[in-house]
């Protein structure tokens, strides 16, 4: 996540019944590539006391694999009912985050607005593995400062491929640039272990989920929902802007018509839980086929895009990207000119991301922006839509129509 000095503020004073606008701070696309060498160094200092030969990639996979280096490996079967306070991601390697206020008087937390979870979590005065002090220092929520605060008491638990975080739910106000939401469940997190060194040096506190409160942990209500039940949005609607090589935007309440150009296309979601919808099929702007008639959800809080991978690999080997022994892959930095595009065909109507734009760069490094997750479970979506694509396209999302709407950024 990266590294930016840029000040967070919201646009707006605080009004009822407004679209309301919020700064969304970009971490640098050489922080993700700094993060990836870090990953390589720790695995490389992990094989070598292992005495396996990097060069030997199947072994040296297997073994990383089987020690958690591999933050995004699901071990679960994906179901709502079996595992739906399981997040099937972490954030290691999330760049988008903006501030919200919690309690009274309001406290900031830099959080992820993230499409691919439902609650809204921060830390607690006293959490363990929740950040370093000077180093990477975490706002702390602590109840006995805020007038709001009330109890709640229940465990508030969510599992990730990792670990997990735990604490337990408070119920308290929470300001989303100006949208006071009164009596909101979050979860007061006592322990971040599960998330690693990507979130203890990570920029943001917490996570603020945008999907559906039908996967929220203990079906708390999601903040997004509860603005809605109690009229305080002019539309049901909120929408991303995310800015390339700069900071982005978050809209909520509607949408907004300079940030893009041309036709905003709405789509049925397949399933209200994640912002889940069809992919009728991958493609690369030679002719190849990389995928059809799959799934994928449109996420915020992951900055690749994640395909299933037996495909990645296919796709990696036809624009000449190479994978490591982290699963990664990497590409000629000479040879991105020359990248084929890659074809989204959503609901008939294609969606073009340039070859350069695959690609995450900094100095001499070129790193592929696809990255291999396999979901189990005849339900789980097959593809992540990461920031990559969203980057591409201005995204809407409409919870009471549960429909996503895309068109070209500006």
């Amino acid at each position: 996540m990266k590294v930016s000095t840029a000040a967070l503020f919201f646009a707006l004073a605080p009004v009822v019944s407004a679209i309301q606008r919020i700064s969304l701070e970009k971490i640098p696309d050489e922080a993700i590539v700094e993060a990836h060498l870090q990953r390589k160094h720790m695995a490389l200092k992990a094989l070598a006391l292992a005495g396996i030969n990097p060069e030997d990639t199947t072994k040296a996979s297997r073994y990383l694999r089987a020690n958690s280096f591999y933050d995004q490996k699901p071990n679960f079967d994906y179901s709502l009912g079996q595992a739906e306070n399981v997040v099937i991601k972490d954030y290691q390697n999330a760049q988008y985050y903006g501030t919200v206020k919690i309690g009274t008087p309001g406290k900031e937390f830099r959080v992820i607005f993230d499409t691919g979870s439902s609650n809204l979590w921060v830390p607690v005065v006293g959490c363990s593995h929740c950040g370093i002090p000077i180093i990477a220092p975490k706002a702390k929520y602590d109840q006995s400062k805020s007038s709001t605060y009330e109890n709640d008491g229940a465990a508030f638990d969510i599992t990730y491929g990792s670990g997990s975080v735990s604490g337990e739910f408070v119920v308290d106000t929470v300001d989303v640039a100006g949208i006071m939401v009164e009596d909101q469940r979050l979860g007061a997190i006592k322990d971040a272990g599960g998330l690693g060194m990507g979130y203890t040096l990570g920029k943001f506190d917490g996570i603020l989920g945008l999907g559906f409160t039908s996967i929220s942990i203990d079906g708390a209500t999601t903040v997004l929902e509860n603005a809605v039940k109690a009229d305080l949005l002019d539309e049901p609607v909120f929408a991303f802007y995310l800015g390339d090589n700069a900071d982005g935007e978050l809209t909520i309440g509607g949408t907004d018509e300079s940030k893009y150009e041309g036709e905003l296309r709405m789509v049925d979601l397949t399933a209200a839980t994640y912002w889940q919808i069809a992919l009728d099929g991958i493609s690369l702007s030679d002719g190849q086929s990389v995928a059809k008639d799959t799934s994928a959800i449109v996420d915020s809080g992951t900055s690749l895009i994640t395909g299933p991978t037996a495909e990645i690999e296919k796709l990696a080997q036809q624009v000449g990207a190479t994978k490591n022994f982290m699963g990664e892959y990497t590409i000629d930095c000479g040879a991105v000119a020359t990248m084929p595009d890659i074809v989204f065909t959503i609901d008939g109507h294609d969606y073009t991301i340039e070859g350069k734009d695959a690609v995450i760069q900094s100095g001499g490094m070129c790193l592929f922006s696809f990255m291999g997750l396999d979901i189990p479970g005849e339900s789980a979506p097959k593809w992540i839509l990461g920031d990559v694509f969203m980057r591409r396209f201005y995204c809407a999302f409409n919870l009471e129509k549960k429909q996503v709407g895309f068109a070209k950024a500006v």
